[in-house]
C-alpha cells in the first residue's frame, strides 16, 4: 500500500509545491502546499482525488466520490496519508 512517504514533490512555476500518484483501482491523489493553496501558507496541504478515465492515460480531478466532492485543504502529513489509504480502498474503476 502506498503512503505519503512515496511521494515525490516537485517545486511549480507559482512556488508550489506538488506531487500525485496513481493507485490500482484507477484512483489517485494530487498534494500540493505553497501560497496559494488552502492551508498552504500554515504548512499544511490540499489535495483533490484523481480518476483514471477508461481507455485514457491521463487522470482528472473527481468531484463524484464518498470521500469527497471537492479539493480538501488545511490537511497535516498524517491526514494525507488517511486519504491515500482511504483512497486505495475505493472499488476499482473500470
Amino acid at each position: 500500500m502506498k503512503e505519503f512517504k512515496d511521494l515525490e514533490f516537485a517545486k511549480t512555476n507559482i512556488g508550489n509545491i506538488a506531487a500525485a500518484m496513481m493507485f490500482d483501482n484507477n484512483y489517485g491523489i494530487s498534494v500540493v502546499m505553497g501560497p496559494y493553496t488552502k492551508g498552504g501558507l500554515l504548512g499544511k496541504y490540499e489535495i483533490a482525488i484523481l480518476r483514471m478515465p477508461p481507455g485514457k492515460e491521463f487522470s482528472v480531478i473527481t468531484y463524484d466520490t464518498p470521500l469527497a466532492n471537492d479539493v480538501i485543504g488545511h490537511l497535516s502529513k498524517d491526514q494525507v496519508d488517511e486519504y491515500i489509504a482511504k483512497i486505495q480502498e475505493l472499488p476499482t474503476i473500470e
